[in-house]
């Protein structure tokens, strides 16, 4: 079993996602134990401050280190811990991979205009981000890397092939497309080697398509 620590201003953002589909039937099956802790809950003033002004000026607030440091000093937390960030390195399923192995995950989610940088050199192990754009808050992030994790333990998905057929379940390949019925929608057919009962030729065209489209992709 993995637990995952979520540290942030707003825990309620994670009890409806994290409630529903693979993480609930995760979570119920006894594979992850989230653990959604208020960050406000480490503040030591009557209005539970947790962000102050730039040092040198600027727009905008930074969330102050302390209430970082003393949640996490509380939890005691072997695992990698996580900083969600728009400076961090991009999020791969090499990560997802390594988070799902271990039995401890942190994900510290920043708001407002940024985290004081203390936190990302001197208290997490990863400064991550989902991609080069910036979203309201590190939750987010959050919930996506929990979910990437999640859905890769051993019995989350109930069949390891789901998992196996993704894409980047091999490093820099995207996953053939897929169809379903009717087999002709306003005109457009599915490809015929798909309904052709030939597991042989069905095989050689999705490995042809994942490489071709993998190639498209990494031209991009």
């Amino acid at each position: 079993m993995i637990r995952i620590h979520i540290v942030s201003i707003f825990p309620d953002f994670f009890r409806g996602p994290l409630g529903l589909s693979i993480p609930k039937r995760a979570a119920e099956a006894g594979l992850v134990e989230y653990d959604l802790i208020d960050l406000r809950d480490y503040t030591h003033d009557r209005y539970r401050t947790v962000d102050d002004e730039p040092y040198g000026g600027g727009a905008g607030m930074v969330m102050k280190p302390e209430p970082f440091f003393e949640a996490v000093d509380e939890l005691k937390s072997p695992g990698p811990i996580v900083l969600l960030s728009a400076r961090g390195r991009r999020f791969t399923h090499d990560d997802a991979v390594r988070f799902a192995v271990g039995s401890d995950l942190t994900l510290l989610c920043g708001h407002y205009k940024d985290v004081d940088q203390r936190v990302a050199d001197h208290l997490a192990t990863d400064e991550i981000s989902l991609g080069d754009f910036v979203v309201s808050g590190g939750e987010v992030g959050a919930l996506a890397i929990a979910d990437a994790v999640v859905r890769l333990l051993p019995g989350a998905l109930g069949d390891h092939d789901a998992a196996a057929t993704d894409s980047f379940y091999e490093a820099g390949k995207v996953s053939a497309p897929s169809y379903t019925r009717p087999a002709e929608y306003r005109g457009h057919a599915v490809p015929e080697v798909l309904r052709s009962g030939d597991h042989a030729r069905i095989e050689a065209w999705r490995a042809a398509e994942s490489e071709r489209r993998s190639r498209e992709r990494g031209g991009e």
